[in-house]
């Protein structure tokens, strides 16, 4: 945020270390030992170190932690970032100019420097909020509600996390939605058949939560593009298993949260188009939002500053950055091989379960298996898997009308992320296998 008045140019970014990491691959014998399964270049049991809370029991039973698409385990590089801010830089950004005001200020601005550079994206086009939710809001809010007229329509699909469904109907517009197939997948050619006159936005998920499908967002990006439709992207599921090039993408906003990608809870951000910040209003009011105040009106201050009012996350910020950092050193591309690769491992082993059905088989999909179990409630199967120390999420999982398309009240989802290994897969299954016995 900006100082009130000054700008955010007088407070150059602060330097932030680079974790080192990785160290050289183990052998993939060696690998398998530690969970597997071997991908080149890729070390097991060194991103497992960097994760304490690893190291915990549950019901006495070694942990396997597959609950990734709700939040994921925080690395030693995350808790040191956040943990350092408090020790020694804790104070307000930007309204002082003491040592420690310093610090913070440079660390937090810092932090949006380097995740601009994430999404290859300018400084200025960078929103900190609390994550994916306000974020959808902001946009509903100030970009949307301004230009609608009754009976505009926001075009989405039907696997829509209910984010990224309710802050268009309550800023006015009319949520038309495009139908998936039995797989999961969205059927592309109805998708078209739905823009329409009144389409004011397309907002789209780039990962389902509940199905993990990968949506072609750079052929719906297109397709908006020659109609002059703007662009939401919902990156809550993609940003810590795919790379978002932002301007290469051409979508006009795109929305993400810290804590699915190995950061802190409650922070994450708006990417969006200069251009558009520019020309929205300020949708919160108060402290460093402002250039000058007054009984008789009050002027805003510069972009991305407008948008966040109030004392910031300062901690988040930083805490997403050194999540980012992670991500990077660990290598995303290697990880996004290795989850492929456990996702290979574990889909044939889970649909073998009897009486288990898979709900999302996309061609194009992330590492995410939602799934049914004849005779047993997905409570039932959560609370099973949890006596033998897997974690997993049970419910709608906030698709309320996906599940209505697949005639389930709720499903089972197992999830995963760069520390799962062949070891918890094997340990879901079993554990599967024990509700076949007490329900089957």
């Amino acid at each position: 945020m900006d100082l009130c008045p000054r700008g955010a140019a007088a407070h150059p970014p602060g330097g932030r270390a680079r974790p080192r990491y990785p160290a050289p691959a183990a052998p993939a014998a060696e690998q398998r030992a530690a969970g597997g399964p071997a991908v080149s270049g890729y070390d097991l049991a060194r991103v497992r170190a960097e994760f304490p809370i690893l190291r915990e029991t549950v019901r006495g039973k070694r942990l396997a932690y597959l609950d990734n698409a709700a939040t994921t385990q925080k690395p030693e590089s995350v808790l040191r970032a956040m943990d350092g801010y408090y020790r020694s830089s804790n104070a307000n950004v930007h309204r002082a100019v003491h040592e420690l005001a310093e610090r913070a200020t440079g660390l937090y601005e810092g932090a949006r420097d380097r995740i601009a550079r994430w999404f290859k994206a300018s400084r200025e086009e960078i929103v900190f909020t609390r994550g994916t939710t306000e974020a959808i809001n902001l946009v509903a809010r100030s970009f949307l509600a301004p230009r609608l007229q009754p009976g505009d329509e926001v075009l989405l699909t039907g696997m829509e996390h209910h984010s990224n469904i309710v802050p268009w109907q309550l800023a006015g517009a009319k949520t038309v939605a495009a139908p998936v197939n039995d797989a999961g997948e969205l059927v592309f050619e109805e998708w078209l058949k739905r823009i329409g006159p009144r389409t004011r936005l397309i907002s789209v998920v780039h990962v389902s939560n509940s199905l993990g499908t990968v949506n072609p967002v750079e052929d719906i990006v297109r397709e908006a593009r020659a109609r002059g439709i703007p662009v939401l992207v919902d990156g809550a599921q993609a940003i810590a298993h795919l790379p978002v090039d932002f301007p290469a993408l051409g979508a006009d906003f795109y929305v993400c949260s810290a804590h699915k990608a190995y950061g802190p809870t409650g922070f994450g951000c708006l990417v969006a188009k200069r251009e558009h910040l520019e020309a929205m209003p300020p949708w919160h009011g108060g402290g460093d939002m402002i250039r000058t105040v007054a009984f008789e009106g009050s002027t805003w201050n510069e972009v991305p500053y407008k948008f966040e009012a109030g004392t910031p996350d300062m901690a988040g910020a930083i805490g997403f950055a050194a999540a980012l950092d992670w991500i990077e050193s660990a290598g995303l591309q290697a990880i996004a091989a290795h989850e492929h690769a456990l996702l290979e491992y574990a889909t044939p082993r889970v649909a073998a379960v009897p009486g288990l059905r898979l709900v999302g088989t996309a061609r194009n999909k992330g590492g995410i298996l939602s799934f049914v179990m004849q005779g047993a409630h997905p409570h039932d199967i959560g609370s099973i898997l949890d006596q033998e120390g897997v974690a997993i999420r049970t419910g709608h999982h906030c698709t309320m009308p996906l599940m209505e398309r697949f005639a389930v009240p709720a499903t089972a989802r197992a999830s995963l992320a760069a520390y799962n290994g062949e070891d918890d897969v094997d340990q879901l299954v079993a554990a599967l296998h024990k509700v076949v016995r007490l329900f089957g």
